[in-house]
């Protein structure tokens, strides 16, 4: 195994010790990923080779079966192509799919690039004004000491900024006045521009007084707004961006009719990648397959089902990769214990050897098939919770000389602790997120999924 940093191995032990994800490295222990990856790979250099191109691509999977770990592996992996990613969790109450505009908001401030890091839109603009200085430079042979290169600047600036006002005036007076404030050390209603710039509500009337704004951002012109991005990122060397929409199967908790705008939200997002009007842009949907499947998810918006109708045969072994929906397999043990293998052989510790020697391949076995049997059998409810406990054990044998992480295979069970999908498999109830009984939220009775 390839040698893995300390700091990034702490991280990503520090991660699983609390039961999440992971931000970083998750390319050190990921399984049963690589035929996806690839796939991805090709869709993205196509967009980023492509004028006026986009893409989807909707992944499908029960609780457990490592949506957000894809999602967040395939957008480390776009940002080693040289795209700039945002991930966005679609929830009812903070971030409902149908208010464009909060989604909007959420994209800037979770952008992320992989030499800005995370909250990058300030490091994308000034890398695209130093851009403007690099560009002078090079082509009008003007260095930066020469008197000139301030107004030469400024001339390629408003060059750039001509091409962005015809879609977008609002953007581009923005960023204009944002350049302006950085030339005279005004820094605070320069930050202040740009964060009305990424959809910030609370900004000072004062502050879009300067640069001839009123108001705030809105869902009509969210979509515009994220034109520009695009257009900045482009101008700015990045191939694009990929975003990704995660847990949208929360729209089915909505009433009927404001579900309905939140299908109609994503159907039209759908079509503007589709025909061409976001270039650049890659967009990933996950869900449940309740969410793709039932009445109370995309089938409850026909032209979005049609846009995603995907034929899965019995064998996933053979499912089309290329198509626009994608199962992921769940866990089985064997994938779940090489994932526990792959996490000791990284685990920062201070004691390798008996960490490696005490937690070997069959101790690792025997705690898959304990925690598997303690939650009905159900591999793929229990790698949150299988990870946090082997990492506990990595962390006791580190600690303690004469820990034996053999003598208790068992595992104590807070029950406080669980989400209620593994709450519902350790007491052999039905799934919670199971939405297929036709039951709509604001009492309209659906017709239930077809089989």
């Amino acid at each position: 195994m390839t040698a893995i940093p300390p700091t990034e191995a702490r991280s990503i032990v520090a991660a699983l010790r609390t039961g999440v994800v992971p931000q970083a490295g998750l390319h050190h222990f990921a399984t049963g990923t690589d035929a996806l990856m690839r796939v991805v790979e090709q869709d993205l250099q196509e967009v980023a080779a492509g004028q006026g191109r986009g893409g989807f691509k909707w992944l499908r999977g029960h609780y457990g079966s490592g949506k957000t770990f894809t999602t967040r592996l395939l957008c480390w992996r776009a940002r080693q192509l040289g795209f700039a990613t945002s991930e966005v969790q679609i929830s009812i109450t903070d971030t409902p799919l149908h208010h464009l505009e909060t989604i909007y908001r959420r994209l800037m401030e979770r952008l992320t690039t992989a030499d800005g890091g995370e909250a990058a839109f300030s490091s994308v603009v000034d890398g695209w004004i130093y851009k403007l200085g690099e560009e002078v430079i090079q082509l009008q042979g003007i260095a930066q000491r020469d008197e000139r290169f301030p107004a030469a600047v400024e001339q390629r600036l408003e060059n750039r900024l001509a091409v962005l006002s015809r879609k977008n005036p609002a953007f581009a007076r923005v960023l204009r006045a944002y350049h302006q404030a950085l030339e005279a050390a005004n820094f605070g209603l320069a930050q202040g521009l740009l964060s009305w710039l990424a959809g910030d509500p609370t900004v000072a009337a004062s502050i879009k007084k300067s640069a001839a704004v009123k108001g705030e951002i809105d869902g009509v012109a969210a979509l515009d707004f994220l034109r520009g991005l695009l257009q900045l990122l482009r101008e700015s060397d990045y191939k694009g961006l990929v975003l990704v929409l995660d847990e949208v199967e929360t729209v089915q908790r909505m009433r009927g009719d404001v579900r309905e705008k939140a299908l109609n939200a994503l159907r039209q997002l759908v079509d503007l990648v589709l025909a061409g009007e976001l270039p650049g842009l890659y967009v990933v949907v996950t869900g449940t397959p309740e969410f793709f499947d039932g009445y109370k998810g995309i089938k409850g918006l026909q032209p979005l089902a049609d846009r995603v109708q995907t034929h899965f045969g019995s064998d996933p072994k053979f499912d089309n990769l290329r198509a626009p929906q994608v199962r992921l397999a769940p866990f089985d043990a064997v994938r779940l214990a090489e994932v526990g293998r792959r996490v000791r052989d990284l685990y920062p510790a201070q004691e390798p050897d008996r960490v490696q020697r005490r937690i070997d391949d069959r101790l690792i076995d025997g705690l898959v098939k304990n925690m598997t049997s303690a939650f009905g059998g159900k591999v793929d409810i229990v790698p949150r919770l299988f990870l946090r406990d082997l990492v506990d054990r990595l962390d006791r044998v580190d600690q303690h000389p004469d820990y034996d992480p053999a003598a208790d295979l068992s595992m104590e069970v807070d029950e406080s602790l669980l989400r209620a999908e593994e709450r519902a498999a350790r007491h052999g109830l039905p799934d919670p997120d199971d939405a297929s009984d036709g039951q709509d939220p604001d009492g309209d009775i659906l017709p239930r999924r077809l089989s």
